[in-house]
């Protein structure tokens, strides 16, 4: 089930995906349990956040990252061929060329642990031949840092 495609030149980084097993409570409460899917060959790099700041300051401290990335295969479609909607995916573990986690949470509930992305955006990129050659993903950190995977 956790198959793991192989990094190459221009998707260098591995991700871990996840889907949750979706299940309601007696009162009528919706549970996520996330299940690990597969490793993928990816890339991803800052959205360029040169010009914003991290953390903004106010009432409600959050803290906003939004990366770019680039995957081999959809990711909307499990490795058991099982459809998800972008809002029931997780990309963590976004690890470098040497197998170094890129993005960890420094406090909180996740902290010293790889930082969980949400799925904004996926859309095939579409080559000269007319085939696609690659899936561009916008990501952005998770405001809910605390599920357990």
């Amino acid at each position: 089930m956790a198959t793991c495609e192989n990094p190459s030149i221009l998707f260098p980084m591995l991700a871990d995906i996840y889907y949750p097993i979706v299940d309601q409570g007696a009162y009528g409460n919706v549970k996520k349990n996330w299940i690990h899917d597969r490793t993928i060959a990816c890339n991803f790099n800052s959205a360029g956040t040169a010009w914003k700041e991290d953390i903004k300051p106010n009432a409600n401290i959050t803290q906003d990252s939004i990366m770019l990335g680039r995957v081999k295969t959809d990711i909307r479609f499990s490795n058991e061929d099982v459809q998800n909607s972008i809002t029931n995916i997780i990309v963590t573990n976004i690890k470098d060329r040497n197998l170094n986690e890129v993005f960890v949470e420094t406090a909180g509930p996740r902290a010293g642990k790889s930082t969980l992305f949400e799925v904004a955006t996926v859309e095939p990129f579409i080559g000269p031949f007319g085939s696609v050659e690659y899936y561009k993903v916008v990501v952005r950190r998770s405001e809910n840092q605390a599920a357990d995977l």
